[in-house]
């Protein structure tokens, strides 16, 4: 029996993110299925390289330099994919998807070989990103498909002009497996910290990026002095404080740093599409409170709490709320958290209706087979319901 057509991913690289952290989840889910992965980065290195690696998924770096970077890197890209023949070329991000769209054209062979596009935010920065959406919304009608991973980034983007032959939201998937209540990583991470066994702990994971607002956390923060916030990302270590927060930087232990919390909190002003911080601290059985931005009330349904964006009164309010409830309240709402993660979710769906949607782009892929069944556990959280 033949082997099946690979996918092929083009992104613009693979640093720690919630677009490559997608990347690396479906690629492992879709390899593990059968259906082989290969990877395009348009940067070199980047943590996600050896976590794809590990998952045997060939990485391929095609990084533009001089003056004429892109247009070599379009060639080599088309090349690859003359060579691959892929069943699918899948873009991520801006940049991913109009260099994926330049080398499919270039490739030829377009009934053979489908192109879609992936936009991972809603509402983004004009001064940062205006140009590129401009030349996307001049494309957009190229690739058979386009996929948001939220319902906000889809409107979004049809309301500046994009207008795909075909387009479906696949929110993205968080490994409950990895993200979940561990009481022996809790108790390790708060006495490295020196965070009292009582003490309420919300954290924070995000980079330091104006989309991200540390500042309005921060402002929230000094109203609320009897809540540890530990903020956790790239930039964190070099903000100003106040008393009652810690900053850790970039970590790769993030399924530990949740562990330790009680609340995960979201602060975004704009941009967020699907809040995978949000998403994997619900899995890992804390309270949620983010900003009504992009898709947070879909991830949250009635739990937690949702406030506006660029808020501190309001945020260090939801906050508070919480921090008065009991702590056996608290488990429970956790638990109801995890539940809906897992129950819409998780990468196992994420990467079925990857596949549904390339299929009803002409893709030839076959079905899925089934994914393995979760192991039985005697409890779905360490954490009962009081």
């Amino acid at each position: 029996m033949s082997q099946a057509r690979p996918i092929l991913h083009v992104i613009s690289g693979l640093r720690t993110g919630g677009a490559e952290t997608m990347l690396v989840a479906l690629c492992g889910a879709l390899q593990a299925r059968g259906l082989p992965q290969h990877v395009v980065s348009l940067t070199p290195g980047g943590p996600n390289r050896a976590a794809l690696e590990r998952l045997g998924v060939p990485v391929h770096e095609v990084a533009p330099s001089g003056l004429i970077g892109p247009a070599s890197s379009v060639l080599r890209l088309a090349r690859l994919i003359r060579r691959l023949r892929p069943a699918m070329v899948q873009g991520w991000l801006y940049h991913g998807d109009l260099f994926a769209a330049a080398a499919h054209r270039l490739a030829g062979g377009r009934r053979a070989t489908r192109l879609a596009w992936g936009l991972r935010n809603s509402d983004i920065d004009d001064a940062r990103y205006g140009r590129l959406l401009a030349i996307g919304r001049l494309l957009s009608g190229w690739p058979d498909l386009v996929v948001a991973n939220s319902e906000a980034g889809a409107d979004f983007h049809r309301r500046r002009g994009y207008r795909p032959r075909r387009s479906a939201v696949i929110p993205n998937g968080i490994d409950a497996s990895r993200f979940r209540p561990d009481p022996a990583a809790r108790a390790a991470l708060r006495a490295a910290l020196g965070i009292m066994e009582d003490a309420i702990v919300a954290v924070h994971a995000a980079r330091l990026d104006p989309m991200k607002d540390h500042a309005t956390l921060l402002a929230a923060a000094t109203r609320t002095p009897a809540i540890r916030i530990l903020l956790v990302g790239s930039g964190t270590e070099t903000l100003t404080l106040p008393a009652n927060a810690t900053a850790l930087g970039r970590r790769d232990d993030l399924e530990r740093i949740y562990a330790a919390g009680d609340i995960v909190v979201s602060a975004s002003a704009f941009g967020e599409g699907f809040s995978n911080a949000v998403a994997e601290g619900m899995a890992a059985g804390l309270v949620p409170v983010a900003t009504r931005v992009g898709d947070a009330q879909a991830i949250l349904g009635s739990l937690g709490r949702l406030v506006p964006p660029r808020d501190p009164a309001a945020l260090a309010a939801a906050l508070a709320s919480l921090a008065v409830l009991s702590e056996a309240d608290r488990r429970g709402i956790g638990v109801l958290g995890r539940q809906r993660i897992e129950a819409q979710f998780s990468v196992e769906r994420m990467a079925e209706r990857f596949v549904e949607a390339w299929r009803g782009a002409g893709a030839e892929i076959k079905p899925l087979p089934p994914a393995d069944p979760p192991t039985l556990q005697e409890e779905t959280s360490p954490y009962p319901f009081p």
